[in-house]
C-alpha cells in the first residue's frame, strides 16, 4: 500500500482528492490530511508517508516551503496547482508530476500508476533539487533537466545539450560530453518544453541547440553541420524560418 497525505488549504478540495483516491486509484492507504505547511510539516514527520499530494498555495507558505523544511525527502510528491506557468515549466524540467486543478479522476490515476512503477527505481530528493534551482535561475545557461531513462536518472545541464533526435517513441540527446541518452518520450513534448530555450526544430525527427550551429550546407537539399560535426537535415518549410533566425544571432 502506497501511504498517502494529502495537503490542500481547501476543506472541499482535499474531500474530492480523497474520494477519487479511494474510487480510482488502487493500493492507496490515506494516512491523513492537512491543510497548511505547518499542520503538514507535522504529519510528515510524524506519520513518514510515502507520497505526499501537495497543493502550491497554502495560507502560511507555499508547498515549496514545506519541501524545504526537509534535509531529506523521503517521500513522493504529486503537485496540485492551478495554472501557474512558471511553476509548471519547472515541474515539466525537473521530470516532477502534477496536476491542475479541479483535479482530473483519470489524471490522479495515471499519475499514481506511474509512480507506482517509479518508486524503487530514481531519487525524488535530486528531482526536486534541480526543480528548485530552475525556479530560482531565469536563464537557459542555469537550467536543469532532469531525464529518466530505464536505468538512471540524469540531471543535464540544458546549455550542454547539441541537439535531440526522434526514435518513434524514444529520444535521444546528445550533449557537449559525448554522451547519448535516451527517454522514453516523444521529441513533439520536448519541442514544446524547449521551444522557447534556443531550441529550433530543423526538422520532423531533429531538435537542435542554436548556439552548437557550425554551419548551414545547401547540398542535398540543405543540411546543418553542428559543433560535434554531426549533421542534421533541414526540413524544406524550415528553411525559412531557419534562415530568419541566422539574421538575427
Amino acid at each position: 500500500m502506497i501511504r498517502t497525505l494529502v495537503v490542500d488549504d481547501e476543506a472541499r478540495a482535499r474531500e474530492t482528492i480523497i474520494d477519487m483516491l479511494n474510487l480510482f486509484c488502487n493500493g492507496i492507504e490515506v494516512i491523513g490530511e492537512a491543510s497548511s505547511v505547518k499542520t503538514a510539516y507535522e504529519m510528515i514527520d510524524h506519520h513518514q508517508p510515502d507520497l505526499v499530494l501537495l497543493d502550491i498555495k497554502m495560507p502560511d507558505g507555499t508547498g515549496f516551503d514545506l519541501l524545504k523544511k526537509f534535509e531529506k525527502i523521503g517521500f513522493y510528491v504529486i503537485f496540485i496547482t492551478a495554472f501557474e506557468e512558471f511553476a509548471i515549466k519547472a515541474f515539466k524540467f525537473s521530470a516532477l508530476d502534477y496536476l491542475l486543478k479541479p483535479v482530473d479522476p483519470d489524471e490522479l490515476s495515471s499519475a499514481v500508476e506511474k509512480l507506482r512503477t517509479a518508486m524503487e527505481k530514481d531519487s525524488i530528493e535530486l528531482r526536486i533539487k534541480a526543480m528548485f534551482q530552475n525556479l530560482n535561475q531565469n536563464y537557459v545557461k542555469n537550467k536543469k533537466l532532469v531525464l529518466k531513462t530505464t536505468t538512471n536518472v540524469h540531471v543535464v545541464e540544458l546549455d550542454n545539450v547539441i541537439r535531440c533526435q526522434s526514435d518513434k517513441n524514444y529520444t535521444h540527446f546528445f550533449t557537449i560530453d559525448n554522451e547519448q541518452i535516451t527517454v522514453s518520450k516523444t521529441l513533439k513534448e520536448f519541442d514544446e518544453l524547449l521551444s522557447d530555450m534556443n531550441f529550433f526544430r530543423a526538422h520532423q525527427s531533429h531538435l537542435i541547440n542554436l548556439d552548437y550551429v557550425k554551419r548551414f550546407e545547401k547540398a542535398d537539399g540543405g543540411y546543418l553541420v553542428m559543433k560535434d560535426n554531426s549533421t542534421v537535415p533541414v526540413s524544406f518549410r524550415k528553411k525559412e524560418e531557419l534562415m530568419r533566425i541566422f539574421k538575427t544571432l
